[in-house]
């Protein structure tokens, strides 16, 4: 047997004792702490590459104890990767230490893995074992590939609905699902609940995960998770509404604000099948990153949360959003919204990309939305209207033409928009240098509808916007064209409702723009 170093082996017997194994500190053998419902928050996995794929778990037997009801001992987790449902071919396997610190979740990189293929894995804690997940890596680096089939969703407010929508896309035989923002909130609000919040707005470690364990217990967002890999980025709700880096909404304390943060931050890493190299120091997480699909295209994940300027105009004596006119400061040329870091990664990625499709994957709607009929504008501060000068650097790459197929897909704003990015969208004429889509939220309540025929009358630029329907985008992604399906749920107050496909919209590739399919 080879021996084990010195913290190795450390580990090993704190391990064996969360296990009860015969032998190892005998003084917990009597206390059973992994049992049959150990994998009570399901499986995922995230960001496929060519060799490989994240893996996730938490051991979590009881989800709204600290810690998830586990002791605070380090716990082997055994997981195996198979290339069939009934794992007859392995194709990988090993241990991982499901730590205390890190609330006993488990994030395995497998690397070892053939690509663009299927996968099957699951987990084993003693004698318990978790649901068996389906993933997929990524094609080669420079490979053809033919066909790409992906959704994204975001803002999935708990008590406003239940996740009919993500049982119909678990059902979808999807390659990739983008996860956008909000996935969980930390407020409650809306009209007629039909679940409640468990626990108090979070603010600590543990009252986060525990918001976490309310989310990630829902069934259908567990089958959906355990159907293909995901991509994530996360908006406000995550942490605190409306929050601009260290500012809350609440004009609390940055530093007071910062510790909340960390903990947020903290607990969306326990949560999410995401690599190591976004593992959370304090209140800094290195979110943003490109995935890549062979020859076809490339993703970049953005972060507009972290590292932005306070929203300009907010109202007396707090931050966040307002619905403003006539702000001088929303002009400011030094605002940003996503960082002079990753502002500069994202340009460098996008001049180097070479790929037929770039897209990019972040939180909220980039075109113009003037909500205010006739003369003058009206415009909401949280987003890319309230930083017009970061939108204008960002385009002017978009509009030199050395990006193929610029596409953008957001969230945050619980409605359906289909958009051209115009070069100018005070001129209609302009020059139309990419294509927007956003989806509607999974529950979460939509703005009036009256707001959105205003900015929609207001918007020659803007094809569709509506609240009408909650649900996600199905996109079909083929070097000639992208199609752009989107899904909406009958009733999201019934678990089991029915979906349709109530609008489809195409971009050919080299036409920026989108028809009506």
């Amino acid at each position: 047997m080879r021996h084990l170093a010195i913290p190795e082996r450390r580990r090993f017997l704190q391990g064996l004792a969360a296990l009860g194994a015969a032998g190892a500190l005998p003084r917990l053998r009597a206390q059973p702490l992994v049992t049959a419902q150990t994998f009570t928050l399901g499986v995922a996995s995230g960001y496929p590459s060519p060799s490989g794929v994240v893996l996730w778990t938490r051991l979590a037997p009881l989800p709204y104890a600290p810690g998830g009801g586990m002791p605070p001992v380090v716990v082997p987790v055994r997981w195996e990767v198979a290339e069939d449902a009934g794992f007859k071919k392995m194709a990988a396997s090993g241990v991982a230490y499901a730590e205390p610190a890190w609330g006993h979740s488990v994030h395995v990189e497998v690397r070892t893995l053939a690509p663009a293929r299927e996968y099957w894995y699951r987990f084993h804690a003693g004698a318990a074992s978790s649901p068996v997940g389906r993933t997929r890596t990524a094609p080669r680096l420079g490979a053809k590939v033919d066909q790409l089939r992906f959704a994204f969703a975001s803002c999935q407010q708990f008590e406003q609905g239940y996740y009919g929508a993500y049982r119909h896309l678990a059902a979808e035989t999807l390659d990739l699902v983008i996860h956008l923002g909000d996935y969980i909130y930390e407020s409650s609000w809306g009209e007629r609940p039909v679940r409640p919040h468990e626990g108090p707005t979070p603010v600590t470690l543990e009252d986060y995960r525990a918001r976490y364990a309310c989310y990630k217990q829902d069934e259908s967002l567990q089958a959906a998770h355990a159907a293909c890999p995901w991509l994530m980025v996360w908006d406000d709700h995550e942490v605190e509404n409306d929050y601009a880096d260290d500012r809350s909404q609440n004009a609390d304390a940055p530093r007071w604000f910062l510790a909340r943060r960390a903990a947020a931050y903290q607990a969306w890493y326990e949560h999410m099948p995401v690599p190591r190299s976004m593992v959370p120091f304090g209140p800094d997480l290195r979110l943003y990153t490109s995935v890549n699909f062979g020859r076809l295209v490339d993703f970049k994940l953005l972060d507009d949360r972290q590292y932005r300027s306070p929203q300009p105009c907010p109202k007396p004596g707090r931050g966040g959003g307002n619905v403003i006119k006539n702000c001088a400061a929303r002009l400011d040329p030094a605002a940003t919204l996503l960082g002079a870091r990753q502002e500069a990664w994202l340009g460098a990625g996008l001049a180097a990309s070479k790929t037929h499709w770039n897209i990019l994957a972040q939180q909220t709607l980039m075109a113009q939305s003037d909500s205010l009929a006739g003369p003058g504008q009206r415009f909401y501060a949280d987003g890319w209207d309230g930083y017009p000068a970061a939108r204008e650097r960002l385009f002017q790459q978009l509009a030199a033409g050395q990006v193929a197929n610029p596409v953008v897909i957001g969230g945050n704003v619980h409605s359906f928009w289909v958009a051209d990015l115009k070069r100018d969208f005070n001129r209609p004429e302009s020059a139309t240098i990419s294509t927007e889509f956003v989806g509607g939220s999974i529950t979460s309540h939509p703005p009036s509808a009256a707001v959105l025929a205003a900015a929609q009358a207001e918007g020659p630029h803007i094809h569709l916007a509506t609240g009408a329907y909650h649900g996600y985008v199905r996109l079909t992604l083929t070097p000639q064209r992208l199609t752009a399906d989107l899904r909406g749920v009958a009733d999201i107050r019934d678990p089991h409702t029915g979906i349709t496909t109530f609008s489809s919209w195409v971009v050919a590739a080299g036409r920026p723009g989108a028809l009506p399919a």
